[in-house]
């Protein structure tokens, strides 16, 4: 005899997979790509791959939330160090930093646990969390449906 019962009270649960042919979204003309893979309205979390060319900056920013960043391909200067290929990096919530740069053709994964925001000298200049990770995506996906006649 079962010793409790495990089934699911929510029977919509399922998997999310993200195949490998899911395109990647350009956010800065020939530079940097983002490929959203979850985003969590109950959480506030979100996952994203980016793909960064040798040259790219980004912006000054602050994080919200703790964020995990681990290196696929590439080199990132981050901070006063250089993160590589294989290298994992643990951002706990409040941390702020200047630009960060890829130093090669970089791809790295980001999990984060909520916002971060981008500032500048003047103050914040823009605000990334779920909300702006799912509307990357529908837009990208409503741009790839073929156009009714």
């Amino acid at each position: 005899m079962a010793l409790q019962n495990i089934n699911p009270i929510n029977d919509q649960l399922a998997d999310i997979i993200v195949r490998a042919s899911e395109p990647w979204i350009e956010t800065a003309p020939g530079m940097a790509w983002t490929k959203v893979l979850w985003t969590g309205p109950e959480s506030g979390r979100w996952v994203a791959l980016y793909r960064w060319k040798k040259g790219y900056v980004a912006p000054a920013h602050k994080h919200l939330s703790a964020a995990h960043t681990y290196v696929l391909k590439g080199r990132l200067q981050v901070r006063d160090g250089v993160l590589e290929a294989g290298d994992y990096d643990y951002e706990p919530n409040g941390v702020l930093h200047g630009e960060t740069t890829a130093l090669e053709d970089t791809e790295y994964l980001f999990i984060c646990d909520g916002p971060v925001v981008f500032y500048n000298a003047d103050g914040i200049v823009a605000y990334k969390g779920w909300e702006e990770l799912q509307r990357l995506k529908d837009k990208s996906a409503a741009a790839s449906q073929p156009k009714a006649a």
